[in-house]
């Protein structure tokens, strides 16, 4: 699959009253390459469901526009997007034979039981929903969004209530289907050190905004940790820095070559990176040019 799954301009949502309402999101632009694997990511609160329930089609923009498989208008997509909400919403009288029996109905043409049988696997077929345990309800809801076969899967904190093992077979399952089907995932999660390996594009969301944006890879490239006596980190951004006994620690986003004599120079991992810039809200936003919406500038990473 090629083009673009998500993007948007100037994307804004706000809950309750006019004036006093809670802004989950405000002015976010960026745009997401459709066949990647994508980390969604930021502190609660920060907007993430809210901008996973709008490309779901499940809400609408309170300002600026939202494009979803070259659409705006949700209903003309729905059938090629998966969605996994955080409670995982399944019809608990039903029992697991009968909710993969509905996915299949609801998804003619598209439906693929082999693939819902294997996510499924030993989940007892007559067991009702509602006596299964978290990570059962987990799993039944994947394998009915990837049943579907769709081009776009939006998972929001999908790992949350699995075991290590299965985590680490649902992020195997994940990375298969956009190698095999080039299927496009965003995936929300706290859960960074396993997103890391994973996925292959980021967007960071906070304050309502995507502060960084674009291939993980370009992302972490482009920063730098820097130790040393000197003190002046011109000319690079500074995001984080910190001072223990005569020793500077930064974390900078490169702004030309790094001075080897002055600074001990170490690449950041993905988890060091955010972290870094959750303690640092005023840090600039960074987009490389695939993450930046059309008719915006990118900034700070080369193609």
């Amino acid at each position: 699959m090629t083009g673009v799954a998500i993007e948007a301009h100037g994307l804004g949502k706000t809950y309750g009253r006019r004036g006093g309402g809670h802004r989950a999101l405000h002015d976010c632009s960026f745009r997401l390459p459709a066949g990647r694997v994508c980390a969604l990511v930021g502190p609660n609160g920060a907007g993430k469901s809210t901008l996973l329930n709008l490309a779901a089609g499940l809400d609408r923009p309170g300002a600026g526009s939202l494009t979803v498989l070259g659409s705006t208008e949700p209903a003309a997509v729905r059938d090629r997007i998966a969605y996994v909400a955080q409670d995982k919403p399944l019809y608990p009288q039903l029992t697991v034979a009968d909710t993969l029996w509905a996915g299949a109905e609801l998804n003619p043409g598209r439906w693929d039981r082999a693939t819902a049988d294997r996510i499924a696997g030993a989940l007892p077929r007559s067991a009702r929903v509602r006596t299964l345990s978290g990570g059962q309800r987990t799993r039944l809801a994947l394998a009915l969004a990837l049943g579907k076969r769709p081009e776009l899967m939006l998972l929001d904190e999908p790992m949350a209530d699995l075991d290590p093992l299965a985590r680490h077979e649902l992020m195997g399952v994940l990375m298969a289907e956009t190698a095999e089907h080039g299927t496009t995932i965003v995936m929300s999660s706290h859960i960074l050190t396993e997103l890391e390996g994973a996925c292959d594009y980021l967007l960071f969301v906070d304050g309502g905004r995507v502060r960084l944006g674009g291939e993980a890879e370009d992302i972490v490239d482009a920063h730098a940790l820097l130790t040393g006596q000197a003190r002046d980190l011109a000319p690079h951004t500074v995001v984080e820095s910190r001072t223990t006994g005569r020793q500077l620690t930064a974390l900078v986003r490169k702004e030309g070559p790094v001075d080897t004599a002055a600074w001990a120079v170490t690449q950041p991992s993905l988890e060091e990176l955010l972290l870094a810039h959750l303690r640092s809200p005023e840090a600039p936003p960074l987009l490389t040019p695939s993450a930046s919406a059309a008719g915006t500038r990118a900034e700070g990473v080369s193609a």
